[in-house]
């Protein structure tokens, strides 16, 4: 798949959920292009790159980010994600089982646009993820 074809980002350290979510994705025709990252590390290292170089960053149309992660935490990715002037547009949609007020408030802070607590049950689960995908990849206009 090419970088250019990656509509979404998926940030996900549970297995389990991250293959509800591509499934839901799936089942609904809008896992196409969907690149799976485990840790915050990778999200940093696949939006940005190593160099820092412009040419070399990746913008998916959407970023379905987990706040509980591994090595370098979900909101310290939304954060970069945010304050960098090249990204910043790019719809980052929390999906997390956090219901702690203060990740709300803080990921709103940051400039988070969406965030959703992760049903338990999986149907639920899939139908969230279903909603979620065909509003910022169908119905959420980008500017270019």
């Amino acid at each position: 798949m090419s970088d250019q074809q990656v509509d979404i980002l998926l940030v996900e350290d549970n297995p389990h959920d991250a293959e509800m979510t591509i499934r839901a994705l799936k089942k609904h025709h809008l896992a196409n292009s969907v690149h799976h990252v485990k840790d915050g590390a990778e999200a940093i290292e696949y939006l940005f790159g190593t160099t820092g170089d412009e040419r070399r960053r990746r913008q998916p149309k959407v970023v379905l980010l987990d706040l509980k992660l591994p090595k370098v935490d979900g909101l310290e990715v939304l954060q970069r994600i945010k304050s960098d002037d090249l990204m910043k547009a790019i719809p980052v949609v929390v999906l997390t089982s956090s219901k702690e007020e203060r990740d709300m408030v803080d990921s709103y802070r940051l400039g988070v646009n969406s965030y959703i607590t992760k049903p338990v049950e999986f149907e639920k689960f899939m139908e969230a993820v279903q909603q979620l995908g065909l509003y910022w990849l169908l119905l959420n206009g980008l500017p270019r």
